[in-house]
């Protein structure tokens, strides 16, 4: 698999990130390796808030959370996703599949750094990812926060909203991956941090996983991810450890979508689930310590 990586100097002095990189490697399904880069922040010791981004962005989504869950104890583990960020990029838009997304994160997370009691914090593909993980691997999970995501099979209805975006992602000359976060943002972000979510994709040719992403999305039931999801959600169903919504009150895509897990998931129950106001898509953008405070309570609240 011919892979693609971002020269680190696109990442100096990009505003208020100054975190150490992180790198394991995996097997990208084809004979070779592939470098995915994480930031690990917090004791060692402390227990792990595994935080999971989507499409568009990277790690650098959740720098406005990291210290607040860092002063409580909490160790932050931010990975990249493959195609993203610092993470290598492969080449070929076939290269990408829902399946080889959760194996990638499976190997580096579970086989290379080995977490577990993990506290999953998950917005837009982080969930879709990361809910895949719970599903396969449950044991992991100590705790859920989900935020501004889903777990679609492709058997329910379809937003406008969704297939607007699809179109567009596809049809666009040059995806203007700054101006798309900033676009998902309640308060437009200043130019300085659009130029810092653009850092990652020096020209198109990176761009193959962020163009292909929002057709990854399981929107038909014959969908190939959508077995899986089906049976990931049959996981859910028994799921009793912690559950809590997050959602913001201003996201189009996403709206209304935490009602599947409040009526589905039995550890949702009894748990004081959150509207995070003054937020769209990218809530840890709009409302980063905000968010993180909700973690903090809601670990504090629901301990080992």
């Amino acid at each position: 698999m011919q892979s693609l990586r971002t020269p680190e100097g696109r990442f100096d002095a990009l505003v208020d990130f100054d975190f150490e990189p992180h790198y394991v490697e995996v097997a990208d399904g084809e004979g070779g390796r592939l470098r995915i880069h994480y930031l690990d922040e917090g004791p060692g010791d402390g227990e792990v808030v595994l935080l999971m981004h989507g499409e568009p962005s990277w790690s650098y989504l959740y720098r406005k959370m990291i210290a607040p869950l860092k002063n409580e104890g909490l160790r932050c583990v931010v990975p990249d996703l493959v195609g993203f960020g610092r993470s290598d990029k492969p080449a070929r838009r076939s290269d990408y599949t829902y399946a080889r997304h959760v194996e990638w994160m499976r190997s580096a997370l579970f086989d290379e750094l080995g977490l577990s009691g993990v506290t999953l914090v998950g917005q837009d593909w982080g969930g879709l990812i990361g809910l895949r993980l719970v599903g396969e691997h449950p044991e992991r999970f100590g705790r859920l926060v989900l935020a501004n995501t889903g777990l679609p099979t492709g058997d329910g209805k379809i937003s406008e909203a969704f297939t607007a975006w699809q179109r567009f992602s596809q049809d666009v000359p040059e995806l203007p991956v700054g101006q798309i976060v900033a676009g998902g943002c309640a308060v437009r972000p200043s130019a300085e941090v659009i130029a810092a979510y653009d850092a990652p994709f020096p020209d198109e040719s990176y761009k193959e996983g962020a163009r292909v992403f929002p057709l990854l999305v399981p929107t038909r039931p014959d969908d190939p991810a959508s077995e899986a999801n089906r049976s990931a959600w049959a996981r859910l169903e028994a799921f009793e450890r912690p559950v809590l919504t997050a959602f913001s009150d201003s996201d189009p895509i996403t709206k209304g979508g935490e009602r599947e897990f409040l009526t589905r998931v039995p550890g949702a129950r009894h748990q004081a689930h959150q509207v995070i106001e003054g937020a769209s898509h990218f809530l840890q953008e709009d409302k980063g310590a905000e968010l993180a405070a909700v973690v903090v309570a809601f670990i504090s609240a629901n301990p080992p």
